[in-house]
């Protein structure tokens, strides 16, 4: 008997289904999602580094608007400051966050500031799509780089005019939302496909014992929150993110051609096909020569263009077969048996698909 179970796994299929994953990271949940935030404000203390106001005007504006918030008269004064600058602020509202809850912020210059290292950000409001004010940001910044400069060299590493703030934004007002009141769920596939939002519709049904869910299209599956038996809609959510799913994925190739980078799927599967490659190289070169006239005697000086060109063309690879594959470990040795560089592989890759024989969708970046 244990030698027909041996022979049995021997004959199986060398590839094996995908690895289960969460529901929770396969699809985004209706209603629970964060909200853009934006704000204008000013930078202080930094070490010179800061706009010009000739430049940006508006930063005198809203450092004028500060002062005289504070009672301190500036109409008139003509001051110019190298420690300010304009920021753009932006953070992300999270879905049922509570006011004096804190979230990180990012600050970006929009001056000709050419450093935010070290600088302060002064209580600056953040505003949703609907105009209202639902954080206040302020703090130190954290630059994402920094600025070395002499007479007649200069050095910046990263990008010193941007940086952000951990918990730098307390919230001041909540998102209008009760969640318990939704009589049904809708989950939005990521990665939208018929045959996993079958597969979900099916493990959330057998898993409550009734069909609650229902698949709309290959992006949507509705849960039924009043048939599920639940004490609320968020008992509800947190029993069903957890039940797991193996995802069906389309079969892609995807290939970065500044990189040379190229990414198969685990579907991804080539026809019988006959590959010739070859490399062809042309190289000009220019040197001129200048042609001067004798001393003392009349004429002019020319240059005189000189140019070789020169055509190379070289091996390459002759007439090779690749064989079909049936899995990715098969298709992968296939390719790699033509012996090119990942940059040839791309036009390789092209020509395959463009015959008709790759079984994929090819994505080029």
């Amino acid at each position: 008997m244990r030698l027909i179970w041996a022979v049995l796994i021997l004959l199986l299929p060398s590839f094996a289904l995908s690895s289960p994953i969460r529901i929770k990271d396969l699809v985004e949940f209706d209603g629970v999602r964060g909200n853009d935030l934006l704000g204008y404000g000013l930078v202080v203390g930094l070490n010179g580094t800061g706009d010009g106001l000739r430049n940006a005007p508006f930063t005198e504006e809203i450092m004028t608007n500060i002062l005289e918030r504070l009672g301190v008269n500036v109409t008139g004064e003509n001051f110019q400051p190298k420690n300010v600058a304009a920021v753009i602020v932006t953070s992300t509202l999270p879905p049922f966050a509570r006011a004096g809850s804190t979230i990180d912020v990012s600050v970006s210059a929009i001056g000709d500031a050419s450093s935010l290292l070290g600088g302060t950000l002064i209580m600056t409001p953040l505003k949703a799509a609907d105009g209202e004010i639902y954080a206040v940001s302020q703090g130190m910044i954290i630059a994402g780089g920094a600025v070395a400069e002499g007479a007649a060299a200069t050095v910046t590493q990263g990008v010193p005019t941007s940086g952000s703030i951990p918990n730098g934004a307390r919230i001041e007002r909540e998102i209008d939302f009760s969640f318990n009141s939704l009589n049904q769920v809708r989950l939005a596939l990521r990665s939208p496909d018929f045959t996993t939002a079958s597969r979900i519709e099916n493990v959330i049904n057998t898993a409550f014992g009734s069909r609650i869910a229902l698949m709309e299209d290959s992006g949507t599956v509705t849960v039924n929150a009043q048939s599920a038996g639940q004490r609320s809609t968020a008992h509800l959510m947190s029993r069903l993110e957890n039940l797991e799913v193996e995802p069906e994925q389309r079969a892609r190739v995807v290939v970065d051609q500044r990189s040379g980078t190229i990414v198969m799927g685990e579907n991804v599967r080539i026809s019988r096909v006959a590959i010739s490659q070859g490399n062809l190289t042309l190289r000009v070169q220019e040197a001129p020569i200048v042609v001067q006239p004798n001393p003392f005697s009349e004429g002019e000086t020319v240059v005189v263009p000189r140019s070789a060109a020169e055509i190379t063309e070289e091996p390459g690879i002759q007439m090779a077969e690749v064989p079909s594959g049936n899995s990715l470990s098969e298709v992968v040795a296939g390719l790699n048996a033509l012996g090119v560089s990942p940059r040839d592989m791309i036009d390789i890759l092209k020509s395959i698909n463009t015959a008709g024989a790759l079984h994929a969708e090819f994505v080029v970046n």
